[in-house]
C-alpha cells in the first residue's frame, strides 16, 4: 500500500508526494508548539527539522541506512557540545575543541551523518548550559527514527558506505580559518551557524562540487536567513511564523531546484538566537558561505587537478614500451 510507504516519490517524474512534507512540516510545527505550551525554547531544535526533511521527504541515504545512529550520533555530539560549554575558556577554542571531539566520535562509530555536527555546535551557539538539552535532542531524533523504521525507510539500501576521512581534517581546518577570521573582525559569537558547517562537512564529501552548486547553496541558504529574520520580526505567533518559514522554504527549493535539508533549520535558528543575533543571521550567513563554499570549491577544484595529473601520469606509464 501507498501509506506504508509514506507515498515519497513517484517513480515516473522522481517527484516526491504531498504526504511526507505534510508529515514533516507537522512534526516541526508540533515541536515548536510544545516550545511555546511548555515556555522552553530550548525544545526548538532547528536541525530537527532538517533531519525529518531529508528523512522523511529526500530519504537521504547518508542519514537514515543506519537508524541507529540517527539518534545516537546527535545525542552524543550534543552532549559533547554542551560539556564543552561548561568551561570558561574562549568561545572559538571551545568550538574547535568541540568539532574536533565530534570528528574523532563520527570516526570511532564509523558515521557520516552530518546533522549530528549540528546538534553538538547548537550549545554553543545558543550558549545553553542545561543538561535537559540532551534528553530533547534524544527524544526527537529518536522519534525521527521510529519513522524512518516504521515506514521502512532505509529498507534496500546499505548499512555500509565508503567514508572518507580525510574531509574530517579539511572541514576542521576550513572551520578554523572562517573562527578566526570572526575572532580577527571581532564577530566571534556569530561564528556558529550550525546548518551551515553541515552542508560545508556534506560538499565535501560530494565526488564532484562546482561553482554552481556552491553559488546555489548560498544564495538558498542566504534567501531562507532572510526569510527567517523577516518572519520572526512580522509575525508575533511562533507557531504561525514557523508555519509561513516552512512554507516559503518549500517554495524557496522549488524555485533553484535544490534538495538541501539546511534550509528548513536555518529560519528557525531566529526562534532560539538572541534577538541582536536575529538583525544580523542573514548577512552573516551571507559572509560565512561565501568564505566556506569558496574554500570547499578551491579545494575541490585543487583535488580534481591532483587527480587528473595522477590519471594522466598512470596512463602515460601503461602505455610506455616495456
Amino acid at each position: 500500500m501507498e501509506g506504508e510507504h509514506m507515498n515519497v516519490t513517484d517513480p515516473a517524474t522522481n517527484k516526491t508526494g504531498k504526504l511526507p512534507y505534510v508529515l514533516a512540516i507537522s512534526f516541526i510545527l508540533l515541536m515548536v508548539s510544545l516550545s511555546v505550551w511548555l515556555q522552553h525554547a530550548e525544545i526548538i531544535l532547528p536541525e530537527v527539522a532538517a533531519m525529518a526533511i531529508a528523512m522523511w521527504v529526500y530519504r537521504e541515504p547518508g542519514w537514515i541506512r543506519r537508524p541507529s545512529v540517527i539518534f545516537i550520533a546527535p545525542t552524543v555530539t550534543a552532549a559533547i557540545g554542551l560539556g564543552m560549554n561548561q568551561f570558561q575558556t574562549n568561545y572559538s577554542i571551545k568550538v574547535m575543541l568541540t568539532l574536533s571531539i565530534m570528528m574523532l566520535f563520527l570516526r570511532l562509530i564509523r558515521s557520516n551523518l552530518a546533522p549530528a555536527i549540528a546538534t553538538g555546535l547548537l550549545p554553543l551557539a545558543i550558549h545553553t548550559e542545561d543538561w535537559s538539552f540532551v534528553s530533547i535532542v534524544f527524544v526527537f531524533t529518536l522519534t525521527l527514527m521510529a519513522g524512518v523504521v516504521v515506514f521502512q525507510l532505509h529498507k534496500n539500501l546499505a548499512a555500509k558506505s565508503k567514508i572518507q576521512y580525510k574531509y574530517m581534517v579539511i572541514f576542521l581546518a576550513i572551520s578554523l580559518c572562517w573562527l578566526c577570521i570572526c575572532w580577527l573582525l571581532g564577530y566571534e559569537q556569530m561564528a556558529v551557524i550550525p546548518p551551515i558547517f553541515v552542508v560545508v562537512y556534506e560538499s565535501l564529501q560530494k565526488p564532484i562540487y562546482t561553482a554552481k552548486m556552491a553559488f546555489k547553496q548560498g544564495s538558498t541558504l542566504t534567501l531562507s536567513a532572510a526569510v527567517g529574520a523577516l518572519i520572526f520580526i512580522q509575525v508575533d505567533s511562533q507557531v504561525l511564523a514557523a508555519l509561513i518559514d516552512m512554507i516559503l522554504v518549500v517554495v524557496i527549493t522549488r524555485l533553484f531546484h535544490v534538495r538541501i535539508p539546511a534550509l528548513y533549520a536555518i529560519p528557525l535558528l531566529t526562534f532560539v538566537f538572541p534577538e541582536d543575533k536575529v538583525w544580523s543571521l542573514p548577512i552573516v550567513t551571507l559572509f560565512a558561505c561565501l568564505f566556506m563554499f569558496s574554500s570547499v570549491l578551491v579545494y575541490k577544484y585543487g583535488e580534481k587537478k591532483t587527480l587528473n595529473r595522477k590519471n594522466k601520469g598512470s596512463s602515460r606509464s601503461s602505455v610506455s614500451p616495456s
